[in-house]
């Protein structure tokens, strides 16, 4: 029969296994570091794993495939829920991406005060870091982080520019960073996105004061405006003395 169906490009996959973990049919897995979907029957072609993508990898085509088969869907969750049981605790549970570093994941924190500023205390200063990963081209849009957050959005150069930016911005957000020069691109789209699925409480914009770094702070306005929510932000632009200049 023919029906709507995902297909993979394997050259855009970048092996985050964010598909994977979105497919709730378990039609998808990763094979050598790739995104593949195992059986057609497995799909329903509504697509939640779409979204999921932070490469644009996944799109919809018409094609003659097998009708969608739940029994066999069923079943199939069940013997993977079953493997995943036997599994010994002591052997750590395989991550579903190809690349442990695009992982998403939350970082429980204990709420540790804020250490005084002198010479001994900030070389142990706690990290403030709440989820993994934090690259905007690598994070998933439903990442359930996203849920409540408040949403720290800062190009990657001010981290460097600012020694107190994890007590002064990441601390109680959700960090994504990016440089609109060296990235390439216009995030606008995956960060509206994010803001369309996602009940974001506040976004802060972090930004040196390079004229490059103005595409962070455009990106995050144009999310705004597609998503059509009225969400409060705010820009803090830094110097590169790492001054904050408004």
């Amino acid at each position: 029969m023919i029906r709507k169906m995902i297909q993979i490009d394997e050259a855009k996959c970048n092996g985050c296994g964010a598909c994977a973990n979105a497919c709730h049919e378990g039609a998808i897995t990763m094979v050598n570091g790739k995104a593949k979907l195992i059986r057609d029957d497995y799909c329903d072609g509504l697509g939640n794993c779409l979204p999921a993508c932070p490469t644009g990898a996944i799109s919809f085509v018409e094609r003659e495939a097998a009708a969608y088969d739940q029994e066999a869907v069923q079943a199939h969750l069940a013997s993977a829920k079953a493997a995943e049981q036997s599994t010994p605790a002591a052997e750590p549970k395989p991550l579903a991406c190809g690349c442990p570093g695009t992982h998403s994941r939350r970082i429980e924190r204990a709420d540790t005060p804020a250490p005084k500023h002198d010479s001994c205390a900030c070389s142990s200063a706690p990290s403030r870091l709440s989820q993994w990963p934090v690259q905007m081209k690598l994070v998933p849009v439903n990442a359930p982080y996203f849920n409540g957050a408040r949403l720290l959005v800062a190009a990657d150069c001010t981290a460097y520019a600012r020694a107190d930016f994890h007590e002064r911005f990441i601390q109680n957000h959700v960090t994504l960073i990016g440089c609109p020069k060296l990235d390439m691109t216009d995030y606008a789209e995956k960060l509206t996105e994010i803001l369309r699925n996602n009940e974001i409480k506040s976004i802060t914009v972090v930004r040196m004061e390079v004229p490059c770094c103005g595409g962070i702070e455009h990106a995050v306005k144009a999310a705004l405006q597609g998503s059509g929510k009225m969400i409060p932000w705010q820009v803090v632009t830094i110097g590169t003395d790492g001054e904050i200049l408004d």
